[in-house]
């Protein structure tokens, strides 16, 4: 049987979703605490690498094994809640065919990039927002996301160390909006490259600063020089915030 597992997480503790050697994860956790409660292996997919630090408000993984027809799995949700880490929880179960892939099969994913803008922060917000104490025009910042929908070749807007080489994505929407001190930059796409979403709204907290002028935006993106764009923000202000298959 294939499960569907819908779950949310805080990331603070984990060196993010997948299993990393001398790290604790959360598919690490996920899998030892489903493993604990149906009494067998499981292999765990998850529909997403997400980085040390980054959160996720919805978040879907696969679990194979050799569970009975009958499991409820509608069940999962509260019984894992006793077995789970608390900064872990399942919001929801089901059976899925077996062709489906929760990687492959996604139509498009959204983050979510919380800036704390206040001179203090509020320590409630710590590892919980990035914090950015200047202020931040974000009709400026929203009219720059703009330059970034569309299909385009974002090469220059990933971190070294991937292993992709087709770097054409297709950006749906990309908002910035204010919320009293907390400015939200909200994107989706079909995907996502290496620290992608950190270093888009790094650009756009460039052009904020002044560095990067706001008419040469489509320049930047044209140019797929990494050294053009702006700074990777710090992952503590990142959530994955919607996946749709």
């Amino acid at each position: 049987m294939k499960i569907l597992i819908e779950l949310a997480y805080l990331g603070s503790a984990y060196s993010g979703f997948q299993v990393q050697e001398n790290a604790p994860s959360v598919q690490k956790a996920l899998q030892e605490s489903l493993e604990i409660f149906l009494g067998m292996p499981l292999l765990i997919t998850g529909c997403s690498r997400t980085d040390s630090g980054v959160h996720a408000r919805q978040f879907f993984a696969t679990a194979e094994g050799n569970i009975a027809e009958s499991f409820p799995v509608e069940k999962l949700p509260k019984a894992t809640a006793r077995v789970l880490p608390r900064d872990i929880v399942i919001l929801s179960a089901s059976r899925v065919d077996e062709s489906f892939h929760v990687r492959y099969d996604v139509e498009y994913k959204e983050y979510e990039y919380v800036i704390a803008n206040t001179e203090i922060l509020d320590p409630f917000m710590k590892d919980r927002a990035y914090h950015y104490p200047h202020p931040l025009d974000e009709t400026l910042l929203n009219e720059a996301a703009g330059h970034f929908v569309g299909r385009h070749d974002f090469r220059g807007f990933m971190s070294q160390g991937s292993k992709v080489v087709d770097t054409v994505r297709e950006i749906r929407y990309f908002t910035v909006h204010r919320e009293g001190a907390t400015v939200r930059m909200r994107v989706a796409a079909d995907g996502f490259l290496y620290n992608m979403v950190r270093i888009l709204c790094g650009t756009l907290i460039a052009v904020a600063e002044g560095k990067i002028p706001l008419d040469s935006l489509d320049d930047v993106i044209a140019s797929k020089d990494r050294t053009r764009a702006g700074a990777t923000l710090p992952p503590q202000g990142l959530y994955l915030s919607r996946v749709v298959y």
